[in-house]
């Protein structure tokens, strides 16, 4: 699994993004290796600083459950997409017992079906469906168990991705944040005697949400008097500017596939880039196709990162936020992103606080 703010009217970059990135098995080895050796190396460094300064160690549990959930949720909705643009008649289209079943009379439009999913399915390799004839026309769709093992491994990587930031972003900058097992991750913290103050970050996920922008006032008038029932005042991330935004939001994060740092192209500015999954390109389109003309809000945790202007309807499913950024912004920003659209929750399993080697 692969993975503006001065100008308040400025237009989000959309470009449409159809790709697939194939990493060779040997390179991915390879690299895999050196990251291995790069963690032990950290986790010795802090090793040795956890020994002389004390500190917290804190174990978190990604949440398999809940990717199961969603990859499950994402095969489904690969099939609904499918079937409607190919024209097959279908029914019975559901998700059971971890599966997605649908009922196909036709031979030929079953055995369609099942080769385009395992071609293009987002969040799956082609070999990742187990296909079960039910008889009567019923197919059992079924991710592998292969295929969720590579899912949590990228779930895990993607959550020490998003913890790491994180840190940075409360001002801790030195931290051993690594794997613990398959669905587990380690934190180790020198001199940080209490772990609630990290841990209390965590307690919440992050809300990533998409909102109209409340026209009907300017934001200023509307601290001074009655709100309209379905608004409220949120500020800008950077600019404190207020904006008056739509409370219910018209797509949530949770569709968001990828997110990441990167450089406006001509400008060379740091952005933040993402990609809505299959469903989330649908509802977006929907969304922009229905208000242009009229701004709408990206919203992390009540804060208004980008405010642009829908100018046509965005139909490719990628998007850029530009807000004059550092790079150290850009990646902050992009790895909010990316936490509020991971399945599930961190839970914590245990946290410790670790005195310091008594001096000889």
């Amino acid at each position: 699994m692969t993975k503006p703010l001065r100008e308040r009217t400025r237009p989000l970059v959309v470009a449409l993004s159809i790709a697939a990135a194939i990493a060779l098995p040997g390179a991915a080895v390879a690299e895999e290796a050196q990251l291995d050796k790069m963690r032990a190396k950290v986790s010795a460094f802090i090793g040795n600083m956890m020994e002389k300064q004390g500190g917290s160690r804190i174990v978190y549990k990604v949440d398999a459950g809940a990717l199961r959930d969603s990859v499950v949720t994402e095969l489904r909705d690969d099939a609904y997409k499918n079937l409607r643009e190919s024209r097959i008649a279908f029914s019975g289209l559901a998700i059971r017992d971890g599966s997605v079943e649908v009922k196909i009379a036709d031979a030929r439009s079953r055995e369609q079906l099942v080769r385009k999913l395992a071609s293009v399915a987002e969040n799956l390799p082609t070999h990742a469906l187990s296909v079960v004839d039910g008889g009567d026309g019923l197919t059992r769709l079924t991710p592998t168990d292969a295929a969720l093992a590579t899912g949590l491994h990228d779930l895990l990587e993607d959550s020490i991705a998003m913890i790491e930031q994180r840190l940075k972003d409360i001002g801790i900058k030195l931290a051993s944040v690594q794997p613990d097992g398959p669905d587990r991750i380690r934190i180790f913290l020198p001199g940080v005697m209490e772990p609630e103050r990290v841990t209390a970050v965590f307690a919440k996920k992050v809300r990533v949400s998409f909102r109209l922008i409340d026209i009907s006032m300017p934001a200023e008038q509307a601290q001074q008097g009655t709100l309209p029932a379905a608004a409220e005042v949120l500020f800008g991330f950077k600019d404190k500017v207020p904006y008056l935004v739509a409370k219910d939001s018209a797509l949530e994060g949770d569709d968001i596939s990828y997110a990441g740092p990167g450089y406006a192209s001509g400008t060379q500015d740091p952005i933040a880039s993402f990609r809505f999954n299959g469903r989330g390109t649908r509802r977006f389109a929907h969304v922009t196709e229905e208000n242009i003309g009229k701004p709408f809000a990206i919203v992390l945790d009540d804060k208004v990162i980008s405010a642009p202007v829908i100018r046509e309807p965005i139909i490719g499913g990628s998007g850029q936020i530009s807000g004059n950024f550092t790079l150290e912004e850009a990646n902050s920003v992009a790895m909010m992103l990316r936490a509020g659209s991971l399945p599930g929750h961190l839970a914590l399993v245990e946290q410790q606080v670790i005195q310091p080697a008594a001096k000889p």
